[in-house]
């Protein structure tokens, strides 16, 4: 069974150790890759089930496009889920440059 967000907020503030993560899951074809930034447990494999997604990010256009939902994003980090660097860097950008 699949578990939802609020499982996993419960589950943490039981003391239980679900660690989360916020990471790029690759999708798309050959060659013709684009990642989804998702919530997963990191015990699990990045193709594993994911807990929610956050936004996209396509490095083949020019520029690269970076779609992130920021308040998700927050809320996450808020019930302690962590995000990978490359999240944590393309994330950054965007709040730089003040566009979701």
């Amino acid at each position: 069974m699949r578990q939802t967000s609020t499982d996993y907020a419960v589950s943490q503030q039981n003391g239980e150790d679900d660690v989360l993560k916020i990471r790029l899951r690759r999708e798309g074809s050959r060659n013709h890759p684009f990642f989804r930034i998702v919530v997963s447990d990191s015990r699990r494999t990045p193709r594993g089930p994911m807990v929610d997604i956050l936004g996209h990010y396509d490095p083949k256009t020019t520029p690269q496009t970076v779609k992130v939902d920021l308040e998700k994003y927050d809320g996450w980090l808020g019930k302690g889920a962590q995000p990978s660097d490359t999240v944590r860097t393309l994330v950054g950008q965007i709040k730089k440059a003040g566009t979701a």
